[in-house]
């Protein structure tokens, strides 16, 4: 992975883990949070469409990336908070 490819995917992590957060309300873990949450999110979602889904090439390689992540960073803030509901 280049340079621009790290910078852009770090970019659509922010920009994808801010969404989920206010999408999944409650969720605000702050700008490195957010890349995180977006990052992690990229991979749950590119597995899960790529290797249980059988879906690849939607739109674009950018917009399916963020479609990706936009799911996957879902799921993760679905788990985190029954993860959070289960540990109180």
């Amino acid at each position: 992975m280049d340079t621009t490819s790290l910078i852009i995917f770090i970019i659509v992590g922010a920009f994808v883990g801010w969404l989920a957060g206010v999408i999944m309300r409650g969720f605000g873990f702050g700008i490195i949070g957010n890349i995180i949450v977006g990052v992690v999110g990229a991979f749950i979602g590119t597995w899960l469409f790529a290797n249980v889904l059988k879906i690849q090439n939607i739109v674009s390689p950018l917009v399916d990336l963020v479609i990706y992540a936009m799911v996957g960073a879902i799921i993760l803030l679905i788990v985190l908070g029954i993860f959070r509901k289960i540990v109180k």
